[in-house]
């Protein structure tokens, strides 16, 4: 990976847009399209088909391969790679399908994540934000999407920002580090469990959690117990505490819902009451993930909720 900033490079150059869907749908989309081969870059990053050489240009071609993100599908040629757009940035993810332990994911849940920070940072750049450099963190960053977006989100308000990214998969700060060197913004990369990584306060901490009650515990996928909410509950509790005096948390994060009742918000109101912070919670979409109902884990529950919570610190909290 470490000269593939310039297959991105090259890629951002042409133009090139690609919004990544669910793994169903892109199942789906594969099996209309059969056996073909890719065409265009669409076709080739974002779809993920195999491809004859001449499909791309020679310069991009001898790019993947220097870059190591250039396989074999029998006698055509694959990328080991998805790109995905949001507005003009584009970022490096997992290939199809995401069924490796350390996969980086991104699909629909990421631009939920990103329109979350986005609404959430407008709405309370009129309340005033912190001055001087604000430190971001993004726990368990995958892409680097939400950090990225943090950033930018930051950077139109006027705020200079020291961007850290966090995660315990080590191709994931992999990604993020090119994902976030072709979209010009400076960041620090923390390797291991959440914020046991990084020290000090945060004036600004974002995470999107993996939510889903995971059989084979992969780590972007497994939320641990609790039907998968878990981690996402140890992460918002450790971000509380970690939280600079007027610091926000933004948490998105996904949550079984059983006989009309969220856990997730019922395990958090303690823990929110003890920290002090003004807190509001809503749910973003109330039912992603459906196919997961037809799992045995899942077989008692009604739906699975995305939820986003937002927290933050008073200045009178010590």
């Amino acid at each position: 990976m470490l000269s593939a900033a310039g297959v991105l490079q090259q890629v951002a150059a042409t133009g090139y847009r690609f919004t990544t869907t669910t793994p169903l749908t892109h199942h789906r989309v594969l099996a209309r399209r059969g056996r073909e081969a890719g065409i265009t870059l669409r076709d080739i990053f974002g779809w993920n088909l195999p491809f004859e050489a001449d499909a791309v240009p020679a310069a991009l071609l001898a790019e993947m391969e220097h870059a190591g993100i250039l396989g074999r599908s029998g006698p055509l040629w694959r990328s080991t790679v998805r790109i995905a757009t949001i507005d003009d940035d584009l970022f490096f993810h997992s290939a199809y399908p995401t069924v490796e332990a350390n996969a980086v994911f991104f699909g629909p849940d990421t631009y939920r994540f990103v329109r979350f920070i986005r609404h959430a940072l407008q709405q309370r750049s009129t309340q005033g934000l912190a001055r001087g450099t604000m430190r971001v963190l993004d726990v368990g960053c995958g892409s680097g999407a939400g950090g990225i977006a943090a950033a930018r989100a930051l950077a139109a308000a006027g705020m200079a920002v020291a961007v850290v990214m966090n995660d315990i998969n080590p191709l994931a700060l992999q990604f993020t580090a090119v994902n976030a060197e072709v979209a010009g913004i400076p960041v620090m990369l923390a390797q291991g469990d959440a914020l046991s990584a990084v020290e000090g306060e945060f004036d600004l901490i974002v995470s999107n959690p993996p939510y889903l009650d995971d059989a084979a515990q992969r780590a972007y996928r497994h939320g641990g117990a609790k039907l998968g909410r878990a981690l996402s509950v140890r992460i918002a509790a450790e971000s509380l505490r970690r939280l600079a005096p007027g610091g926000q948390l933004l948490l998105y994060t996904g949550v079984a819902i059983v006989d009309g009742e969220d856990s997730f918000i019922a395990d958090m109101r303690p823990l929110l009451a003890a920290s002090g912070c003004e807190w509001s919670y809503a749910e973003i979409d109330p039912d992603v993930f459906g196919e997961e109902l037809e799992r045995p884990v899942y077989a008692h529950i009604d739906r699975v909720a995305a939820v986003g919570l937002i927290a933050v610190r008073t200045p009178e909290v010590a």
